[in-house]
């Protein structure tokens, strides 16, 4: 059994749902408190154990690349003031071990196309997608979303897909996937489709932004026709991949944020700032001020 130890981030997205903000600004750099987006996927992926960053990108994206690359004036400045706590911190943005690749997505043709994009980059082997606008977060003191799919990933030997369940007026926002139990919080898929009206879903339990997959996806994805929305779907290539071997849904242990909406960015933020070992506590007390 192959590790995983590459991660794809489709980054891509134009981010229009935040505009003006996302006018000249990539939406993973916005920042829920102290990091960007961009950053709390890339810190999940690690924490999984992979080390090998592909950052699937488009035009005006170039601030994700300078964010992981060494900032020279700023650490000299940092180091030369005596500010080792602010250089320690702008150095673990990028540890030592961990490698990052960028390539770019030349046409908006869906999330699918987004990740065949990133196929020569890892290495015919298995491989974990995280979509930096789904904010997810590991129970308090427990495993982080992505580290808990790769340990069921490796005991299973199959792709892996994080689902929740949804109400279903909201179906329509997501893939939704069918099947039968196959341990604790595991279905195994039978059927996977993207975006069905409320009355044709086959469940109510949706795709998060968390996939764990085998290399085989790459050729469903490459002869598959276009899909929801005249896209090229990931959802497509997975139900395809049914045919042939077993994919798995993982009702996984934590907090989703949907930080691709307004709504859920804001959520994330006052959950994350009171949590925060710096501001948490002042910000609890300036929120019980607050006569809502």
């Amino acid at each position: 059994m192959h590790k995983v130890k590459t991660a794809v981030f489709p980054v891509a997205g134009l981010g229009t749902r935040f505009l003006p903000a996302t006018k000249a600004a990539p939406k993973e750099m916005l920042p829920v408190v102290d990091k960007p987006l961009i950053q709390y996927a890339v810190e999940e992926a690690y924490a999984a154990g992979i080390r090998h960053m592909v950052f699937v990108t488009g035009r005006n994206k170039r601030a994700i690349e300078d964010h992981f690359d060494t900032a020279y004036e700023l650490e000299t400045e940092l180091a030369q003031s005596g500010k080792q706590a602010l250089l320690d911190l702008v150095r673990s943005v990028q540890p030592d071990d961990m490698l990052c690749s960028y390539v770019r997505q030349p046409r908006a043709l869906g999330l699918g196309h987004a990740v065949l994009c990133a196929e020569h980059l890892t290495e015919s082997a298995p491989f974990a997608v995280l979509l930096a606008d789904d904010l997810m977060l590991g129970p308090p003191g427990g495993q982080p979303v992505l580290a808990q799919m790769v340990e069921q990933f490796e005991r299973l030997g199959n792709s892996v897909i994080a689902v929740q369940e949804v109400p279903l007026d909201h179906v329509r926002r997501y893939g939704i996937v069918a099947g039968t139990p196959n341990g604790e919080r595991l279905l195994k898929v039978s059927q996977i489709v993207e975006k069905p009206a409320p009355e044709k879903a086959p469940s109510r339990m949706a795709v998060a932004g968390r996939y764990v997959l085998t290399p085989a996806v790459f050729e469903q994805i490459r002869c598959q026709p276009r899909g929801a929305g005249g896209e090229i779907q990931l959802t497509d290539g997975i139900a395809g991949l049914l045919a042939s071997e077993a994919v798995h849904a993982y009702q996984y242990a934590g907090r989703r944020y949907d930080c691709g909406s307004k709504e859920g960015f804001l959520e994330a933020t006052v959950d994350i700032a009171l949590s925060h070992p710096e501001v948490g506590l002042r910000f609890r007390d300036y929120l019980k001020m607050l006569k809502l």
